[in-house]
């Protein structure tokens, strides 16, 4: 199946469960429904807490066990069609209260309720989180992720082929061979740029793209702009949402190279951590500019941040995350993702 967002929100009547948002949303959806229950059994708020406790002795240790067993299967959940991918679900989460039942029964946690009951009670805490679940993919529906994630990347276009088109211009007169060259340059990426860009693509792709955006920032810099790419380690094959490293890279140069009369340096490093993917992007902050990120233009730096942390949480849900970091002279944006491949997607 083609890894896009469509995949990633509702490809599949079924969340995925690999997602550490999904358990996040399960666990508290679950106490949730434990702490109702309690609430509209008790007639003596004093008792609450030590209700509470007790029943959840009985939510945990199933979820504990049912959670990573659906990571384990979540693959083959996927490729059933919807009705039957939630019934395996349903059959999974009452054998799972099943076993721990009969389990409580035999040690010194005597269940005062009978096995039909617990398994009534799995069932309809299994349904209504599929219901949750169903009616979080119609809210985030194809057709509206994928409105806000082209609008999302509609907002990068105007400032990147606004920039390359000054810097072709700017060397058109005295090196005509080099614009011609910078301008096949702007082909190609014009050609990256008018794609929908719904699907994941591939890191080695997405890095031969910004260098070619720094080429043509270079016609503008010159030597000003300097590049140390450490990306030996990084997995050429994982993917990850088009045109991210793009707009990081144009607030680098905008931020740490224009407002320096002197050569600086980006650094772009790349590499793994486990099943995860680090890419880390630093400028330097030039000496009267600690405050480049207040005012005007941070505001257009933090619109650019919040933009890919949208676009993130489109793709990934709470699985990826985006931090920043300015100390010493140097202004860091770290994007973290979960390592996949076209296999696993």
């Amino acid at each position: 199946m083609s890894p896009s967002i469509r995949h990633n929100l509702i490809a599949t009547a079924l969340p995925d469960f690999r997602n550490l948002g999904v358990w996040l949303r399960v666990l508290l959806g679950v106490n949730l429904l434990g702490l109702l229950w309690v609430v509209a059994r008790n007639g003596d708020w004093h008792l609450l807490p030590g209700e509470f406790v007790d029943i959840a002795l009985w939510l945990e240790p199933p979820l504990f066990v049912l959670l990573p067993l659906l990571h384990l299967l979540s693959t083959r959940l996927a490729e059933l069609p919807p009705r039957l991918g939630k019934l395996t679900v349903m059959c999974l989460a009452l054998l799972v209260a099943g076993a721990q039942h009969l389990a409580f029964s035999f040690s010194f946690l005597i269940a005062e309720t009978s096995l039909a009951r617990a398994l009534f009670w799995a069932a309809l805490t299994t349904g209504v989180m599929l219901v949750y679940f169903a009616l979080r993919s119609a809210l985030y529906s194809p057709a509206l992720a994928e409105a806000r994630l082209l609008a999302l990347t509609a907002r990068i276009r105007p400032h990147f082929l606004y920039n390359s088109l000054n810097a072709v211009l700017g060397v058109m007169r005295r090196d005509p061979r080099r614009a011609e060259t910078a301008l096949e340059e702007l082909s190609d990426l014009f050609r990256v740029l008018m794609k929908e860009n719904r699907e994941l693509v591939q890191l080695s792709d997405e890095i031969g793209l910004a260098r070619q955006y720094l080429e043509l920032e270079k016609l503008r810099l010159g030597e000003r702009l300097r590049i140390d790419w450490q990306i030996d380690a990084c997995p050429p094959d994982t993917l990850m949402p088009p045109l991210m490293l793009q707009p990081l890279l144009e607030n680098a140069v905008y931020y740490g190279i224009e407002p320096s009369e002197m050569p600086a340096t980006i650094t772009v490093s790349v590499g793994t951590q486990g099943k995860r993917v680090r890419i880390a992007i630093a400028n330097p902050t030039p000496a009267g500019t600690g405050a480049i990120h207040v005012g005007t233009q941070g505001r257009g730096n933090q619109m650019a941040l919040a933009n890919i942390r949208e676009r993130l949480m489109l793709f990934y849900d709470l699985e990826a995350d985006l931090s920043v970091l300015e100390r010493d002279g140097s202004y860091t944006v770290t994007v973290d993702l979960p390592l996949r491949r076209r296999d696993q997607a």
